[in-house]
């Protein structure tokens, strides 16, 4: 995986990039683990990943609000 900032280079901070490599692989063994909870219970594979694509779409952009906050002050 790639990370990129703002500008679409890639991120190159040693220390930022442990950081992400192991939130993607705590974040992987979790969803594994659901998912695998899920299906013994007895929901189905397709139930337990179409819950975790709308847990995704549902992903807010914490910078989004810095931004419009920002605009909104320019406005003032």
């Amino acid at each position: 995986m790639i990370w990129q900032d703002k500008e679409g280079a890639p991120l190159s901070c040693v220390e930022k990039l442990r950081v992400l490599r192991e939130n993607d692989a705590e974040l992987r063994q979790v969803l594994q683990d659901a998912f695998e909870d899920g299906i013994l219970m007895g929901a189905t594979a397709e139930s337990m990943l179409h819950s975790f694509q709308e847990a995704l779409a549902a992903l807010k952009d914490p910078t989004a609000a810095l931004t419009a906050n920002d605009e909104g002050k320019s406005k003032a």
